[in-house]
């Protein structure tokens, strides 16, 4: 904040008898008031406030009026001999003012309402006897300005602009007409006064200005004062006093205001810090070898998703000719792997872009299989009906699926459709995941166990890999209290050299990070943690903390499962089928003392903050109906290991590049890890 140092001005001196000690009174009076101040001050540890965001004031300054057009019958009982044209004058504005504008944002919300003089004098005109003739008029409006006021950059300078609302006030007039310079001992004519007519009563224009603020408090007070200077600038538009003639006006304000507001404490070093202390703790396991090979149960969508504006098979799905589709086998997809991949979704999406071989060959082992396809573009029905058309005829001459065995039909939107009524924001990324065609089968041959209906998804393929390095062997970082005491905290990581490596920023209280990620390819190190935090009030909060790091290499043979589930759109309960599907077919699978680390994902489709939420919703869910399966036949012995992840990138399954991609990242991934033998 910006403030304004205060100090005494020595007072002039004075060789007067009578005044010297008043004066000398007064000065002392002074000092003792500041010496209290600083007193309470101190005995106060200097408490600070921060900016208020509601202020209320006074606004004035002088209005340099533009008159244009032309006016000759002033009223209908008196119409001057002459017409008058331009004119100007200096009226004066002085307004009460309103201001709200929170103290981190750049926008704002301004009004003003009060007097506005839009006094003015016309060129003197000569009329037909050769006499000058002078008229001014004297308008006046009670004025009504709302404003939107953005400050660039969070800084005292600062933009607005808004309508104006004018009701008048006055619409006198003063004209005179003078003596011709022929005749010096002529009389000039007396002075018409009188109202113009053919006012209008309200008008409605525009306005835009530019202010600065300078601060006149310290923030070590309260209250605080603000004075701004500022201009303005009112054009003609709809600036017309009169319904006749052509007469308008152009106004340039310029002024200053003072405004007052009220700033909260923000001493949090000895108050919020205190309660809401932070507990900020290391854990780094020891990671004892032991390789684990995972055996992942991949779950697989039933939807083909297509680009914009045209209806064929995206180049991002494996597409195969006949020879190559006599040799496909879903349990060697790494052989038709796309080449454009990350490697860090590599694997899954290598499964997800085969889904129409996968199904190919699906049906070729179940002949009495069929399906439907329908195709939802959010266009006409014709043109989700082409892209369905697309994929049947893919399937029908590459792996020689029967036609009668595919019916295909197109809609505008399909059955579960990720773009909501009402919804605005990042309707491009919704929209994406709406244009696709839906793989529907009443045959259990192709659909996951316990699904059934027009949206189930496809039987899961599963896949034998080895993990890089489980979640459990990353260093967790408990920031306690953090959501709640701090706006943000970083890590700052040294090792015994002194060498530094930042990770953050972080809102959540708990964070993982892979061991190699501060490691490298060292074994171990000793290194030392420090977290910052900044609090909500803008304070810097340090703790630091020793700690010793073995990085997680494997060895014995440990064998996983992994599962995943998918949810639906900004939803954190999985549907019935899924509970089911974890009830009967995933619990079952954990042995006597094993670990189930749950891990929470969301695409990135939203507020961070709000997806971190939906993230460890959708993982406590999976958690809760897994614990409630075990609990029915009497299990206690299971460990989980439950964390939400939200739209984080960098521990994303996928990428979010794509609808696919992005339809992935919202699930549940359930890593079964037995215990050590």
């Amino acid at each position: 904040m910006n403030s304004i140092t205060n100090y005494k001005k020595a007072p002039r001196k004075s060789w007067s008898a009578n005044t010297l000690p008043i004066k000398s009174l007064s000065l002392a009076f002074l000092t003792f008031l500041s010496v209290q101040n600083e007193i309470a001050a101190q005995q106060t540890q200097e408490l600070k406030y921060a900016k208020p965001s509601w202020f209320f004031g006074v606004a004035g300054g002088a209005n340099f009026n533009f008159y244009r057009g032309s006016t000759n019958q002033l009223n209908a009982s008196f119409t001057p001999p002459a017409t008058f044209r331009d004119g100007d004058g200096v009226g004066l504005f002085v307004a009460p003012l309103l201001e709200y504008r929170p103290a981190n944002s750049k926008w704002g919300v301004m009004l003003q309402a009060g007097y506005d003089s839009r006094k003015g004098t016309f060129d003197q005109v000569k009329t037909a006897c050769d006499c000058p003739a002078d008229l001014t008029t004297k308008l006046s409006y009670i004025t009504v300005e709302p404003s939107l006021r953005f400050a660039p950059f969070k800084s005292n300078f600062y933009l607005y602009g808004g309508p104006r609302l004018a009701f008048n006030l006055n619409k006198s007039f003063e004209y005179q007409l003078g003596i011709n310079p022929a005749f010096p001992n002529q009389t000039p004519s007396a002075v018409v006064t009188g109202d113009l007519d053919n006012v209008e009563k309200t008008l409605i224009s525009m306005q835009i200005g530019a202010g600065y603020d300078i601060p006149l408090s310290a923030d070590t007070k309260k209250t605080q004062f603000i004075l701004s200077p500022f201009v303005s600038f009112q054009p003609y538009f709809g600036q017309n006093p009169r319904s006749t003639e052509t007469l308008n006006i152009t106004t340039i304000r310029a002024g200053i205001a003072l405004k007052m507001g009220q700033g909260k404490n923000i001493q949090e070093a000895t108050d919020i810090i205190k309660d809401r202390e932070v507990q900020f703790t290391v854990n780094s396991p020891s990671n004892i070898p032991g390789e684990s090979r995972m055996t992942e149960v991949f779950p697989l969508r039933n939807y083909v998703f297509f680009n914009e504006g045209s209806t064929e098979i995206p180049n991002r799905y494996v597409v195969l000719n006949k020879t190559q589709a006599t040799n496909f086998k879903e349990n060697q997809l790494e052989l038709f792997a796309p080449k454009n991949l990350a490697d860090r979704s590599k694997r899954q999406m290598t499964v997800y872009y085969n889904v129409l071989n996968i199904l190919g060959e699906r049906m070729q082992q179940n002949p009495s299989a069929t399906i439907t396809l329908v195709g939802s573009s959010n266009k006409e029905n014709s043109d989700g009906l082409e892209m369905a058309e697309s994929v049947k005829s893919y399937l029908v001459n590459v792996f020689d699926i029967t036609a009668s065995r595919i019916a295909t039909k197109g809609q505008e939107k399909p059955s579960i459709p990720s773009e909501q009524p009402g919804a605005k924001l990042e309707l491009v990324l919704l929209r994406e995941g709406d244009r696709r065609v839906s793989i529907e089968s009443n045959s259990p041959d192709l659909l996951m166990e316990f699904q059934s209906g027009p949206d189930a998804s496809l039987k899961p393929v599963q896949i034998v890999t080895s993990q890089e390095a489980p979640i459990d062997s990353y260093i967790t970082f408990n920031n306690k209290g953090a959501g709640e005491a701090l706006s943000y905290w970083s890590l700052q990581v040294a090792d015994e050299q002194g060498k530094a490596q930042a990770f953050g920023p972080y809102t959540e209280d708990e964070v993982k990070i892979p061991g190699k990620s501060i490691l490298g390819s060292r074994p171990e190190g000793d290194y030392t943690v420090k977290m910052i935090g900044q609090t909500k009030s803008g304070k810097i909060v340090e703790k630091e903390t020793p700690v010793h790091m073995v990085l997680w290499t494997p060895a014995k043979t440990v064998e996983g499962m992994r599962y995943s589930i998918i949810y639906e759109f900004n939803t954190s309960k999985t549907i019935k089928m899924y509970e089911k599907y974890l009830t009967e077919v995933v619990t079952p699978k954990i042995p006597v003392g094993a670990t189930v680390i749950i891990k929470g994902h969301t695409d990135i489709i939203g507020e961070e903050a709000y997806n971190q939420k939906l993230s460890l919703s959708r993982a406590n869910d999976t958690k809760n109906i897994i614990e409630a399966a075990l609990a029915k036949t009497g299990r206690k012995d299971v460990k989980f290991d439950v964390s939400g992840y939200g739209e984080n990138e960098n521990n994303a399954p996928f990428e979010n590049k794509t609808p696919e991609e992005r339809f992935y990242n919202r699930t549940v991934i359930i890593d079964i890890i037995p215990a050590n033998k």
